[in-house]
């Protein structure tokens, strides 16, 4: 039968609690793909065997956010030796492009990056981190990692509610922007075969992504960068006029990097540093513990968070971008004493700091925790949506469209240059405390995320809010200048108050753009208390 109910209608407020347990954890945005690893966790591997099996199965059961052709960030926590690793694996912009050619390009010719099509491409950077994941720290083959989303991918898989809904939301827009370029039927026959969207409760396969996962598996992800499906990409990237090349892709390398990190107020808040944005979270927490905040419902505490927000995406805008290429060194815009510095200027009323327009995008963030104590927070995206709307030929390989960050003007901080990285919005976050990892938290979402983990951060430290809690609380948004969305559970005389300060305070109902988040934390005696997003199809897998 067809199903009786609207499956993304919501009647009364949800209530959740924590989830506790002690063996492992896995908190996602999908719960087949938090079932994906608990099953290699309950088959012996570790955490980090654990993400590598929910990064991968997500790239078939949410599509809507991200692909086997994303870029992915990890901070990975080591019970054994204590310690905190950061992975990079954003992949640079080819060496055959330039300001120049984009900009002589007839079909790019309104002097921005283009958002769709293979020149938003940069080489991907998902597979490598996978296989990086399994090398470095697994106990468990690749392939055997790999095998539950193989298998979601052949065997088929239910659409979930929120899926279904970003699904029809992508099909129709492809419909109208992708009409009559040919590069783009690809997706089409990968993603909507019957010529439609998908709907809550059906049953989609991606036949052709069970054999690229496999083969990613087999190879340890070689044929990705150097062998067969390389040479895929590759052909598919000439055939339409991409800039994409076979050694751009063979060169490409995941880096480990040393995670960067803030005191706030006695627990260190950790992130990836630049090329990613996690810094300008760091920056803002910076600034606000200035303050003292004893009240979490209050219009000053609201008006302090948003203005250091503020502040530090103007920093952030100004300076973040690929390191080799930043003017300053980054680790300046952490230091205690900038963040005072940049405090003074928070007043009573709203300034604007910066008129930048932070675009929506589609995101996955997972974080996994096994019996022995290692955590890893993990984050993955084909940036908006599905990404440039390019699938290569028969290989369900769909591909990011991160490029289109890239600035054509050559005075801008993050702007186009072969081989560079650009300014990278996927942040995953992490918490220590008197060198113990209390746990990972992230909140996908484009540039919604360092307001996200702001927000998560200040909940948890500031708040005493328990892990669900710290997610479910209502969130706002700083879109640009002084307009600041919130939900609509937000306190509607706080945000009276907030307008009367200078704030252009709007209701959104579409909570998705508010971010979607997950936390653990760990106990001493090795308890772990999970909380999952309440705004999309998040599950917590766990015994």
């Amino acid at each position: 039968m067809k199903t009786p109910f609207d499956p993304v209608y919501q009647k009364y407020p949800s209530k959740r609690y924590p989830v506790y347990a002690k063996g492992g954890m896995v908190c996602s945005s999908s719960a087949l793909a938090s079932a994906a690893g608990l099953d290699i966790l309950k088959k012996g591997g570790n955490a980090m065997d654990a993400a590598v099996a929910v990064a991968s199965a997500l790239t078939v059961v949410e599509p809507t956010a991200n692909g086997i052709g994303s870029d992915a960030f990890a901070l990975i926590w080591s019970a054994k030796e204590k310690k905190l690793y950061g992975l990079n694996s954003s992949g640079p912009a080819p060496k055959g492009i330039s300001i120049e050619k984009v900009l002589s390009d007839k079909r790019d010719n309104n002097g921005k990056m283009p958002v769709f099509g293979w020149t938003a491409v940069t080489v991907p950077g998902a597979p490598k981190a996978w296989a990086e994941l399994n090398k470095k720290f697994g106990k468990l083959s690749l392939s055997e990692d790999m095998a539950p989303a193989v298998n979601y991918a052949r065997d088929g898989y239910p659409c979930a509610p929120n899926l279904a809904v970003m699904w029809k939301a992508a099909f129709n827009r492809y419909a109208k922007v992708f009409e009559g370029k040919p590069e783009f039927d690809e997706w089409f026959r990968t993603f909507a075969p019957e010529g439609k969207p998908y709907e809550a409760g059906d049953i989609i396969k991606l036949p052709n992504h069970a054999v690229t996962l496999e083969e990613i598996g087999k190879t340890g992800a070689d044929s990705f960068y150097s062998g067969e499906l390389a040479r895929k990409i590759i052909a598919d990237s000439r055939k339409n006029g991409g800039y994409l090349r076979f050694e751009d892709l063979a060169g490409f390398e995941a880096k480990w990097v040393e995670p960067i990190k803030v005191d706030y107020r006695g627990y260190e808040i950790c992130e990836i540093p630049p090329n990613g944005q996690g810094i300008t979270a760091l920056m803002a927490l910076n600034i606000l513990k200035e303050f003292e905040f004893t009240e979490k419902e209050s219009a000053g505490t609201f008006h302090r968070q948003l203005e250091a927000m503020k502040i530090a995406f103007a920093d952030s805008f100004r300076y973040v971008t690929d390191p080799d290429y930043m003017e300053i060194d980054y680790h300046d815009l952490i230091k205690p004493e900038y963040g005072a510095e940049r405090a003074k200027k928070i007043g009573e009323t709203a300034k604007v700091y910066t008129s930048s327009v932070p675009p929506k995008s589609g995101t996955v963030y997972f974080c996994c925790a096994d019996g022995e104590g290692n955590m890893v927070s993990y984050i993955q995206s084909n940036y908006m949506g599905f990404g440039s709307g390019i699938v290569v030929e028969g290989t369900g390989i769909s591909l990011q469209n991160r490029g289109s960050d890239f600035s054509l003007n050559p005075e801008d901080a993050n702007c186009l240059a072969p081989g560079k990285r650009t300014y990278h919005t996927i942040i995953p976050g992490f918490i220590l405390r008197d060198g113990e990892a209390v746990g990972p938290f992230g909140v996908m979402g484009g540039y919604m995320q360092p307001q996200g983990h702001l927000q998560v951060v200040m909940n948890f430290v500031d708040f005493n809010l328990n892990p669900q809690q710290c997610l479910d609380a209502p969130r706002w948004q700083w879109m640009r200048d002084n307009t600041v969305t919130v939900e609509d559970s937000f306190d509607p005389e706080i945000a009276r108050k907030l307008r009367r300060m200078g704030h252009d305070i709007r209701i959104e109902l579409n909570t998705p753009s508010f971010g979607r988040g997950q936390m653990i934390v760990r106990l001493e005696n090795g308890t772990l208390i999970g909380g999952t997003e309440s705004r999309t199809d998040s599950n917590i897998a766990c015994y």
